[in-house]
């Protein structure tokens, strides 16, 4: 058995699809900007991102057998309020995603995913009034001052790192509030931006302006958009129910490791101020998993007392 109350096989394959849903996200940039050297710009992109992702959520509603789960929550009028309310913050998240990854950002993406944990964890308490330990309280403020030596850095507001972070975080914050499953949830989301998706290309490709039809290899990395969007999603929501949320806590931090050598291997600038920023931004990380495996350890003495 391990801390999360399952088998060793279950928890060795939750930890599998974890690790793979976090390195397909860290990853990312490197699918994304082909279809920007391809001529796609972010918008042409997010249309396609629409338009595939939904036939893949799709998929895996009827797979998991949820078609009744979706007609429950199309049939209420406030779910559906809070879903198209989660659907505009996450399309500005994508988009802002698949800009910066395509105009030289890649290390501006990273900071924002290292600051959403502590982003969440500052949101539990102002909303959900949960309480911060000291070494939460700590990680804000680490990262608090990585964000001002960043904005220094960059010579203004890392723009692009807050709107990742701040976009994202509220995203989790109306998600916790939908009754709806991750699967259910993401299929109406995709379907509500779906029809603009459809509108948006079928413009572009009557105006002689789209690259979806400029040879196979550009289509089929266009539709790559799809998978690349719901697959890690399924591997996190399947991952997150079969092991302990510390290791999640740890694993998430992947994600935007990855995003960040990217960035450095592809030559954005990168001097003492900017490392130091950065070093601030690690450092709440880790007190972060630290608050995390001790919540966990706190947790497991209370079940065992």
């Amino acid at each position: 058995m391990n801390a999360s109350g399952g088998s060793a096989p279950d928890f060795r394959n939750a930890l599998i699809a974890g690790v793979g849903c976090y390195v397909v996200w860290g990853l990312s940039p490197l699918i994304y900007q082909p279809m920007g050297r391809a001529g796609a710009d972010a918008f042409e992109i997010m249309g396609h991102r629409a338009i595939w992702s939904v036939l893949w959520a799709g998929l895996l509603v009827l797979l998991a057998r949820q078609s009744g789960d979706v007609k429950r929550v199309l049939r209420s009028p406030r779910t559906l309020a809070l879903l198209l309310v989660s659907t505009s913050l996450i399309a500005v998240n994508w988009a802002v995603f698949v800009w910066a990854v395509n105009n030289g950002h890649t290390l501006e993406t990273s900071l924002g995913y290292y600051l959403n944990p502590l982003l969440n964890m500052a949101a539990g308490a102002w909303i959900f009034r949960e309480r911060i330990s000291g070494l939460g309280l700590a990680a804000i403020a680490l990262a608090v001052v990585g964000v001002a030596l960043q904005a220094v850095a960059v010579g203004g507001l890392p723009w692009v790192s807050l709107t990742l972070g701040l976009t994202f975080a509220a995203y989790g914050v109306i998600r916790k509030r939908i009754d709806a499953d991750a699967q259910t949830g993401l299929f109406i989301e995709c379907a509500l931006i779906t029809l603009p998706g459809i509108a948006y290309i079928l413009w572009l490709e009557s105006q002689g302006l789209g690259h979806f039809t400029d040879s196979t290899g550009t289509a089929l990395l266009l539709m790559l958009a799809g998978p690349v969007t719901v697959v890690p999603l399924m591997l996190f929501s399947w991952a997150a129910r079969r092991m302990p949320l510390s290791t999640m806590g740890f694993l998430q931090f992947l994600a935007p490791t990855i995003s960040f050598v990217i960035g450095v291997a592809q030559g954005e600038p990168f001097g003492w101020l900017r490392a130091l920023s950065f070093g601030f931004i690690w450092a709440g990380a880790m007190v972060f998993v630290l608050a995390a495996l001790q919540r966990s350890r706190a947790a497991r003495a209370q079940r065992l007392a």
